[in-house]
C-alpha cells in the first residue's frame, strides 16, 4: 500500500498554520547564509510564497523561480508582494524544468520530507545550480520533536488517533542532512539548529489553526464532542496558557548549506 500523501492545496490556510512559522526559521536561516544580492534563485517547493518572500525581502535577488506541484498554493504565492519580483510555476522537485547551471542560489524551505526520494531532490538543486553557487534548506527535526504540531500530535497519539505524517521523515536529521549533501558532491557542507517560539493569542486560536493542517484537521473534524474536549484537555495541560491567556512555546528546525564544486 502506497504512504498516505499529505496535500497542500491552501494556500491562504497554510500562512496561518505553517507559513508564520516558516517565516520565523527562515529568518535566521537567510542571517545565517548570508548570501550576497543579486543572486539568481530557485525556491525549490516554494508553497505560498512564504519563504519567497523573505527572499524578495532581504536578499535583493536578481531573480526568483518559484516552484511548487499545489496550483492551490501557487495562486496564494502570486497574490504576494513577491510576485513583483518572483515567478511561480508548477514543478516537480525531482525533476525541475531548468538547464543545469541555471541558478546561483537554491534553497528548499520545510520540502524535504516531502520529496518522495530526497537524494534526487538534492541532486537536481545542484544540477541547476552552477559552479560555486549555493545549495541550503531547513526542515522542522520531525524525529526529534521539533515539529511545531508536536504537542498536539502527541495527545493525539496517546488517544489512539494517528495523524498522516510526512513519508520521509528521517531526512530532517542533522546527520541525514549532512549525508545528503555531501553524497550530492557538494563542497563546505555545514549545518545547525534554528529554535523558534511563536504566541497564540489564547487556546483558541490554537486550536483553530491546528484545524488548518491537512494532516491533523480532517481528524479533529470527524472527532465526537467527548473525544474533542478530551483532546483539548489534554493539550490545555501540555501548552499551559499564561495569565492573559496567551500561549507561547518553540519549535526547532534543522538547516544545512554548501556550494557546488568549482
Amino acid at each position: 500500500m502506497a504512504d498516505p500523501i499529505i496535500r497542500f492545496d491552501d494556500g491562504a490556510a497554510y500562512e496561518q498554520m505553517m507559513g508564520i512559522w516558516s517565516r520565523k526559521v527562515g529568518e535566521i536561516f537567510l542571517d545565517w547564509l548570508a548570501p550576497r544580492p543579486a543572486l539568481r534563485w530557485i525556491d525549490v517547493g516554494c508553497g505560498n510564497g512564504a519563504f519567497t518572500e523573505l527572499l524578495v525581502e532581504r536578499c535583493a535577488p536578481a531573480e526568483v523561480q518559484g516552484i511548487d506541484p499545489s496550483e492551490g498554493q501557487l495562486a496564494f504565492a502570486r497574490t504576494r508582494p513577491a510576485a513583483r519580483l518572483a515567478t511561480f510555476a508548477q514543478g516537480d522537485a525531482m525533476a525541475l524544468p531548468f538547464p543545469d547551471d541555471r541558478f546561483e542560489a537554491a534553497v528548499m524551505a520545510l520540502v524535504l520530507v516531502f520529496v518522495p526520494e530526497p537524494r534526487q531532490g538534492v541532486a537536481e538543486m545542484a544540477r541547476v545550480v552552477g559552479p560555486g553557487g549555493l545549495v541550503a534548506a531547513y526542515m522542522w527535526d520531525m524525529l526529534g520533536g521539533g515539529f511545531p504540531l508536536d504537542p498536539l500530535i502527541g495527545e493525539m497519539r496517546a488517544m489512539g488517533l494517528a495523524p498522516t505524517r510526512p513519508p520521509r521523515m528521517e531526512s530532517s536529521g542533522l546527520q541525514a542532512l549532512q549525508d545528503l549533501w555531501t553524497g550530492a558532491g557538494l563542497e563546505d557542507v555545514a549545518t545547525r539548529e534554528i529554535t523558534v517560539r511563536r504566541s497564540f493569542a489564547d487556546f483558541a486560536e490554537l486550536w483553530s489553526v491546528n484545524l488548518k493542517s491537512p494532516s491533523i484537521g480532517p481528524i479533529l473534524a470527524g472527532l465526537d464532542a467527548k473525544t474533542t474536549d478530551a483532546l483539548q484537555q489534554r493539550l490545555r495541560s501540555r501548552l499551559p496558557a499564561e495569565a492573559d491567556g496567551r500561549i507561547t512555546y518553540g519549535a526547532r528546525a534543522n538547516a544545512v548549506k554548501g556550494h557546488v564544486r568549482h
